[in-house]
């Protein structure tokens, strides 16, 4: 008993057991539940929300943390310039400018100054290396005038400076060297083909029903311009955490969703809202997973849809994801294509909408055994031989107990066979 301080064991054996006061737990292990399908504890019975692996507007929520070798980055500049935020990029690009305007008006004004052109300037048949050239002012203004090729007509260089020339060698290919990295950055930016992914839409919600007797996980995609994506492509990718058999944890482990790449449905005539169906089958993770267990799951659904800007010819993505809670059961989308007088008219309002459809909560491996049970049943009772026809007899009552029912197969008929002992020994050739 609960009660008693001493449990007997085989009634040899006696073991003091002390009873101990048993502690109040705090009130966040009080709530905690044990789980009867896992092995951890659930601090909150409320599942939490998963972190998002991908934005929904496709964005990656990753940080790189402790980069030790971050010089890795200048070995490719150019990237890491057009790769940076607008305002960085709108710093260095004009600061890269006047410190080059800086420096050339730096050196214009040391080659003034060792010459004495600063002092000698108004003598009359003193010749300056650059006219009107008389403080740093002036020579920072020189500079400007040079690369940017304004050219005013005050100040100007003289025949007669022969290190003036070389200067201004440098200054103008350095120059053109700089434009071009520059010019060059902020055209590729703004050229950028991310932008054109601002036009590509991803249905909130991704939902699961029953398609052609299969259960489909679809979600929707759309296209607001009327330029076209060339070569569209779709793929997917199904992101949850995984243990080995040897016990090794995968927090982020990457399964591909079979979405048509085996058939070529994956490549998308993008020019209304398609919906994307991933049919459940035997190689899809999710073929073991009922309405109910997928409740309990944790992922999320990575979607990457990529293709040629027409207008452009350069590459582009987009992407978003969905998770756990984002995928419903037994829903479907509303259509958004109607025909109007000579073209198709897509109502991008009811792009999002989704309606409910009876759909089965179980998985799709006993769906589809149980359909294979009912398609196997009338092909069984079609072999089964058909029974002897009976006798032409007098139709008896109906509480005749030697009254017997046989099934005739396929269509499920009942028939009755009326008989009694008397009947058929009058039967000929019965003994």
């Amino acid at each position: 008993m609960a009660g008693d301080s001493q449990v007997h064991m085989d009634h040899d054996m006696e073991i003091g057991v002390t009873p101990t006061a048993v502690k109040k737990l705090p009130k966040h292990m009080r709530e905690a539940q044990i789980s009867t399908e896992r092995t951890h504890l659930i601090a909150d019975p409320i599942k939490k929300p998963r972190q998002r692996y991908v934005q929904k507007d496709g964005k990656c929520n990753v940080h790189h943390g402790n980069v030790q070798e971050t010089y890795r980055y200048l070995s490719d500049l150019f990237t890491t310039l057009v790769d940076l935020r607008w305002r960085f990029s709108l710093f260095i690009f004009t600061l890269v400018y006047v410190v080059n305007w800086l420096f050339f008006g730096l050196l214009w004004y040391i080659i003034a100054l060792i010459r004495g052109d600063l002092w000698h300037s108004d003598e009359e048949g003193w010749t300056p290396c650059v006219e009107n050239l008389n403080s740093f002012v002036s020579a920072f203004l020189f500079s400007i005038e040079t690369e940017t090729t304004i050219g005013y007509g005050y100040r100007v260089i003289t025949e007669k400076c022969p290190e003036g020339i070389i200067l201004l060698l440098i200054q103008a290919i350095l120059g053109s060297i700089v434009n071009a990295m520059m010019v060059g950055c902020m055209f590729v930016k703004i050229s950028q083909p991310k932008n054109r992914a601002e036009t590509l839409m991803f249905s909130h919600k991704a939902v699961i029903s029953v398609r052609d007797n299969k259960l489909c996980l679809m979600f929707r995609v759309g296209d607001l311009r009327n330029s076209h994506i060339v070569e569209a492509s779709i793929r997917a990718k199904l992101i949850r955490s995984q243990q080995t058999k040897e016990g090794e944890f995968i927090p982020l482990n990457q399964t591909d969703i079979n979405i048509g790449f085996d058939t070529g449905d994956d490549r998308l005539f993008l020019v209304s809202p398609l919906i994307i169906s991933h049919e459940i089958n035997e190689k899809s993770p999710f073929w073991e997973l009922s309405q109910a267990q997928m409740d309990k799951e944790e992922f999320e659904i990575v979607v990457i849809l990529e293709g040629m800007v027409e207008a452009t010819g350069m590459t582009c993505q987009a992407r978003s994801s969905y998770l756990d809670k984002e995928v419903l059961w037994g829903w479907r989308f509303t259509p958004v294509l109607s025909l109007e007088k000579g073209f198709y008219e897509v109502d991008y309002n009811s792009f999002h909408d989704i309606y409910e459809t009876n759909t089965p909560s179980c998985s799709a491996k006993e769906l589809a055994a149980t359909l294979r049970e009912g398609q196997l049943l009338p092909t069984l009772s079609s072999l089964t031989p058909e029974p002897p026809k009976p006798y032409t007899l007098e139709p008896l009552s109906t509480h005749n107990p030697l009254t017997k029912e046989v099934d005739k197969g396929e269509e499920g008929e009942r028939g009755e066979i009326n008989g009694s002992a008397a009947a058929l020994e009058d039967q000929p050739g019965l003994d």
